[in-house]
């Protein structure tokens, strides 16, 4: 097996939180990732009897909730405690948040469903052979911000405050606060303040 990491005295772990590349699967990713598992399904099974009392569920998975936040199940998460949404956001339905960097929602966000937000890369070059190696960067998502339905955020995405992305774009690059953008890549169409 290849040494990628000869002379780094880090784990893996801290290398991924770094935002440099390593290896996933270690013990203190294969604890998190497990107790995202258990956590997640517990929250969908709460909620569908009282959305109220399975709240606390959602609190202990993810690294922050803000007042009045609410998350529709079923979601999906890596580790969901680099994870924190706002006060006042609400997201729908199938959510997939892949937190191996942080992924910060603002406050009074509108999240459609089955958005993806990605933080994991992956090497392209495969001279040397580097299958095995992983990065991510983080996702920011100002407050007021809407994603549309079906919507995907790339790694390293910062999405300005009072913007709208288009359902089904795929957001490659950073968003301006206060714009429209649409499309696969996500494209500027126009401003918020623009009326039709």
């Amino acid at each position: 097996m290849d040494d990628y990491f000869a002379g780094d005295p880090r784990t893996d772990w801290e290398r991924m939180l770094a935002g440099d590349l390593y290896i996933a699967g270690g013990p203190e990713d294969e604890r998190l990732s497990r107790r995202a598992v258990r956590l997640t399904a517990a929250y969908q099974a709460a909620f569908v009897d009282d959305p109220e009392k399975a709240r606390p569920i959602l609190a202990e998975l993810l690294g922050g909730l803000g007042e009045g936040a609410f998350i529709k199940p079923p979601l999906a998460v890596d580790y969901g405690v680099h994870i924190t949404v706002g006060r006042g956001t609400f997201v729908n339905s199938g959510l997939t948040a892949l937190d191996v960097a942080r992924i910060d929602i603002g406050e009074d966000c509108q999240i459609g469903p089955n958005v993806q937000l990605l933080t994991p890369t992956h090497p392209i070059d495969p001279q040397p052979r580097r299958d095995k190696l992983e990065a991510a960067e983080p996702i920011t998502i100002g407050d007021n911000v809407w994603l549309g339905g079906g919507a995907i955020v790339l790694p390293g995405v910062t999405i300005g405050e009072d913007s709208v992305v288009g359902a089904g774009a795929v957001v490659t690059k950073d968003v301006p606060a206060g714009v429209v953008v649409v499309g696969n890549p996500a494209r500027f169409l126009r401003s918020v303040r623009e009326w039709d």
